[in-house]
Parts: C-alpha cells; sequence; structure tokens
C-alpha cells in the first residue's frame, strides 16, 4: 500500500464514523424531542459526508478498496458509491 493510499484509507474510516456519530446523534434528538442534539447530527452527518467525498476524490477503488466487506457495507447503508467500489475493487 502506497503512502498516499495508508492517508486516505483512515481518512475515509474516520469519515464514515463522524457520519455514523452524526446519526446516532440526530437519532437521539428526534426521540428525545432535542432539537440540540438533532442539528447537531445533522451537522456531523453533513460533515462525514464532504470529509468522505474529499478522502475518496482520487482513490482508485481497483487498486485500494476493501472489496467484498465495502460492497456489504454499501449495500446495507445504502451508500451506492461504496457498493459500486467494493464491487470495482473485488474484481481484483
Amino acid at each position: 500500500m502506497s503512502s498516499n493510499e495508508q492517508q486516505q484509507a483512515p481518512g475515509l474510516i474516520a469519515a464514515h464514523a463522524q457520519y455514523v456519530k452524526g446519526a446516532a446523534v440526530e437519532a437521539i434528538g428526534n426521540v428525545t424531542g432535542a432539537q440540540a442534539w438533532t442539528s447537531s447530527g445533522e451537522h456531523d452527518k453533513s460533515a462525514g459526508i464532504d470529509a468522505m467525498k474529499q478522502a475518496s476524490a482520487n482513490r482508485d477503488p481497483a487498486t485500494s478498496g476493501y472489496g467484498k466487506v465495502e460492497e456489504m457495507a454499501g449495500k446495507m447503508t445504502g451508500w451506492e458509491g461504496m457498493e459500486s467500489e467494493g464491487a470495482q475493487s473485488k474484481k481484483q
């Protein structure tokens, strides 16, 4: 794995974690009626999506993807880009 790929992988993982955190905080806010939590969660989700886009902008899924794991995670979360990149990388 090149140093560029090593830098992108943690960024992509951290971006996914930020999105998941945001979704959880937003859900708690929705359940409890706490607008501050809902807004915070929406902000984290948006920032996570932006970070994912940035981390994957120069990523070649054929050489630096996670294969079947990435494809299945994409299917489970509904992220078509992750699903297709996983499918592309498992072909290699």
